[in-house]
């Protein structure tokens, strides 16, 4: 098994860093500050993530995903939001039964992505983190926007095989990743089936994922400051170190893996240990994988169904 060591980015940290994404339209490097509400960009250096810019796109921002007309899609708050390419934030629809208070025991989205032909997947968590609060809608290429699966506890990292026939979706609160078969002609998925059971892993639970160019799952652990590389059957192939304590997600740009953590629920002794938490690391694990799939549909007009 191969093993790995990841080195903190000059970017500056996020509270609580997610989402990290390959926007091969504006060759930028884009993730979430989800408790701050911001969306960040950066360029890559080397293996380095130098600043660009950032943008508040809500209350809270879950992740970003490229618009194919321009600028981003967001999952923020409770429902989606256009992010301009410079940075005016417009909310384009606000999910029936998402959103709220964390006081009033609300729920927020919290990742997702597209798939090839540009539908948005989008997945919400309660902020208390209760069980069977969770989703996971889909905004498609039409306009419309409806549920897809319900009953899920901490919706997280998503993803595609390269032949688009299998979608990977995690569930930090059930500590599980899925694999579902998947239709591409029409954005419908099957039963869900456990590929991965974190449930009696010292080492932390699945958070965010990608999928790289040979077909293999990139898989955060939240608690564990690790990323592991699994093989589409399941098999443990590699392991990143990263320290940081909440390893939040990953993604490529090329053949380097971003990393992006939090310090969220730290305290401070456990902040003084880990000097580089919040920041975003990098490692170059020999393999490549694809830019962010945009989205490609429209932009107003959107309904629930």
């Amino acid at each position: 098994m191969k093993r790995l060591t990841a080195t903190p980015a000059t970017s500056a940290p996020a509270e609580h860093g997610e989402g990290p994404i390959w926007d091969a339209a504006t060759a930028e490097l884009v993730w979430v500050d989800i408790t701050a509400g911001l969306v960040r960009r950066g360029r890559v250096d080397g293996d380095d993530v130098v600043d660009v810019a950032q943008h508040r796109g809500g209350g809270t921002v879950g992740f970003v995903v490229p618009v194919e007309a321009g600028g981003w899609l967001l999952g923020a708050d409770g429902g989606i939001t256009r992010l301009s390419a410079d940075g005016e934030a417009d909310v384009l629809v606000e999910l029936a039964g998402e959103g709220g208070s964390a006081e009033a025991g609300g729920t927020r989205m919290n990742d997702g992505g597209c798939d090839r032909a540009g539908r948005f997947f989008g997945g919400t968590m309660a902020f208390d983190e209760r069980p069977g609060a969770g989703s996971l809608h889909r905004l498609d290429l039409d306009g419309t926007v409806r549920t897809v699966l319900d009953g899920l506890t901490v919706s997280n990292g998503l993803g595609w095989s390269p032949d688009d026939r299998t979608m990977y979706l995690s569930d930090s609160g059930a500590k599980q990743v899925w694999a579902l078969d998947y239709d591409p002609a029409t954005g419908t998925s099957g039963q869900r089936r456990v590929l991965l059971d974190f449930t009696d892993d010292p080492d932390g639970v699945a958070d965010g994922l990608t999928v790289d160019d040979e077909g293999c799952l990139w898989t955060a652990l939240w608690g564990g400051g690790q990323v592991r590389r699994y093989s589409p059957d399941g098999d443990l192939l590699a392991v990143v170190e990263v320290p940081a304590e909440n390893t939040t997600s990953c993604a490529f740009a090329g053949d380097l893996l971003v990393i992006s953590t939090s310090v969220h629920g730290m305290d401070d002794a456990a902040r003084a240990a880990r000097p580089d938490a919040g920041k975003l690391f990098t490692v170059r694990p020999g393999v490549s994988g694809p830019p962010a799939n945009p989205y490609r549909g429209p932009l107003t007009a959107l309904r629930e169904t």
